[in-house]
């Protein structure tokens, strides 16, 4: 890993952590560099990162604020796994591998539509949850073509599926389509969410695409829709030609 990546990781945690908390000012570039033992050069590189991410403002002549607000930030707009989230925010949720099948297209109408199949077309048909302290937070539910993911596994859905894809089968994940609704609990949800006041959930949908623009995923991942917050940072550029 790059050395300002580190940094930005270190200083990522901090923030995340509260040990540098919203509005605080971070130490200067210089403390930084010595903190780190690097150039002031790598020292901007994390910082210019962190106020891309949103974690911080760069205040001209007054150093880094931080911005975060401490919300658990799910960034949709990203293309990223679940473990990676869990990973970057110290999340510590635990995935548990409900459903793992092979299933024909024609049994989801919805989803092969979606992903344009014919209805003999087998799929993999994937639920896992995300707990933690024992209490279902997240359910994710995915639908992989069999013939885009060949020799798929139960060891590997429990891990993580993109990391298997990319490293692995060295196959590229390019970019989704993604929508955000609040919908009522049916039974399927009911049976891993228990039950829930008021009883919806926040449902992102979305189709997965590889690098050469074939559809290879169908995902649906529900959250308790009282419990969080799904953020995107923007940053405003002005075109100063106009």
């Amino acid at each position: 890993m790059n050395k300002y990546m580190k940094i930005y990781q270190s200083i990522c945690e901090k923030i995340i952590n509260g040990e540098y908390a919203h509005l605080q000012q971070l130490p200067s570039e210089n403390e930084l560099t010595k903190l780190y033992s690097t150039s002031r050069e790598t020292v901007r590189k994390a910082l210019n990162l962190l106020q891309e991410k949103g974690y911080i403002q760069k205040l001209r002549g007054k150093g880094s604020v931080v911005i975060y607000e401490g919300i658990i930030q799910f960034p949709i707009s990203e293309m990223i796994s679940f473990q990676e989230i869990n990973q970057r925010l110290g999340l510590d949720y635990k995935t548990t591998v409900e459903v793992f099948e092979v299933i024909k297209a024609e049994e989801v109408p919805i989803v092969k539509h979606a992903l344009d199949l014919n209805e003999d077309e087998k799929l993999w048909h994937v639920i896992r949850t995300r707990k933690k302290d024992n209490k279902v937070h997240i359910m994710d539910e995915d639908y992989f073509i069999c013939k885009q993911v060949p020799k798929l596994t139960r060891e590997i859905v429990a891990r993580s599926i993109y990391q298997y894809i990319e490293q692995e089968m060295n196959v590229e994940i390019s970019y989704s389509n993604k929508s955000i609704t609040f919908e009522e609990m049916t039974e399927k949800e009911e049976k891993y969410f228990g039950q829930l006041n008021p009883p919806y959930t926040a449902t992102v949908r979305g189709i997965v695409y590889l690098k050469n623009a074939e559809r290879f995923q169908y995902n649906i991942s529900r959250h308790i829709a009282r419990e969080f917050k799904f953020v995107d940072f923007s940053r405003r550029v002005i075109n100063k030609t106009i």
